[in-house]
């Protein structure tokens, strides 16, 4: 295969990986401070249509991914509240908040459907867009680039800065940074907010850019696999890239098999990224001693200050 013919799906894997990659380092922010959200999925949801409908209405392409943003912090923020301040528990607060926005959002949703988006915006990178080979990898919107941006911000944020090493102790133990004048449930709201909008935002993409249309249900299971990919990485933002792009990658190759009509059965052609996932997270649970070194300690415990 020449590389005109690899680099094509490559594109196509990092537009793909970017939804997950987003909701991923978002969940990320989340754990890192202790906090676990299952309501990843029905905050992309919320966000989707959120976004939708504000494009559908403005025409803007950017207010509708800010719109998503803004709803998924607020859905999130809902939740840290119950969970950080009322201390209800996080795992059933989460998948409360799931089955709130598949819910929410299908009601909402419904006179969306047939709607359809204004012309797409061309964002391919002048001159590079046009350079043989390399062309197709400088024509993905810049949501792309800043999501790898932001991985690798990241990882330097929490390894190598006084805030990013601050948040850290809070995930591992919140008792000790009270205990040295840290205001916790305040920086863990923050962080649950900070978030829910990169969730919000992966929700926004996901029926704005990488697949403009609104259908209920369509974020399909991602957001659960956004959790899954927390596990994947040992909470490495780095991690989650690979993650998210192997996940790209294996829905890519679905539809290119789908496109070439090779005789399998589209159910389990649709199967095969989510069964590519759960095969990577058995491999990496069969060492149950890595996960729980990396793992933040207080993750899912509540805390409250004496």
């Amino acid at each position: 295969m020449d590389a005109l013919n690899w680099l094509v799906p490559l594109a196509a894997t990092l537009n793909a990986g970017t939804v997950l990659a987003l909701a991923g380092l978002g969940l990320l922010i989340n754990e890192k401070v202790g906090i676990i959200n299952l309501g990843a999925e029905g905050m992309m949801l919320c966000a989707a249509i959120a976004a939708y409908a504000t494009v559908v209405h403005s025409g803007s392409f950017a207010l509708g991914l800010l719109s998503g943003a803004a709803a998924g912090a607020v859905l999130a923020a809902l939740f840290g509240l119950l969970v950080i301040f009322l201390h209800t528990n996080q795992y059933a607060s989460g998948l409360a908040l799931s089955l709130f926005g598949m819910g929410f959002s299908a009601y909402v949703g419904r006179g969306y459907v047939q709607e359809s988006l204004p012309g797409s915006i061309d964002f391919a990178i002048p001159l590079l867009a046009d350079l043989p080979l390399v062309g197709p990898l400088f024509q993905l919107h810049p949501l792309a680039y800043l999501t790898i941006a932001l991985a690798w911000a990241m990882m330097h944020f929490y390894t190598r800065t006084r805030p990013g090493l601050l948040l850290r102790s809070i995930g591992e133990s919140p008792e000790a940074a009270h205990a040295l004048g840290y205001h916790v449930r305040g920086i863990r709201l923050l962080c649950t907010a900070l978030g829910g909008a990169l969730c919000g935002l992966a929700g926004a993409y996901l029926s704005t850019v990488y697949s403009p249309l609104w259908a209920e249900g369509m974020v399909a299971g991602q957001g659960w696999i956004a959790l899954a990919l927390t596990a994947f990485a040992t909470w490495r933002p780095r991690r989650i890239l690979l993650g998210a792009y192997l996940f790209g990658g294996m829905t890519v190759l679905q539809l290119d098999l789908q496109a070439s009509g090779v005789q399998i059965p589209s159910q389990f052609l649709s199967m095969l990224p989510y069964v590519v996932t759960i095969v990577v997270l058995v491999l990496i649970s069969r060492n149950p001693t890595w996960i729980r070194t990396n793992m933040p300690a207080s993750l899912g415990k509540s805390f409250s200050p004496r």
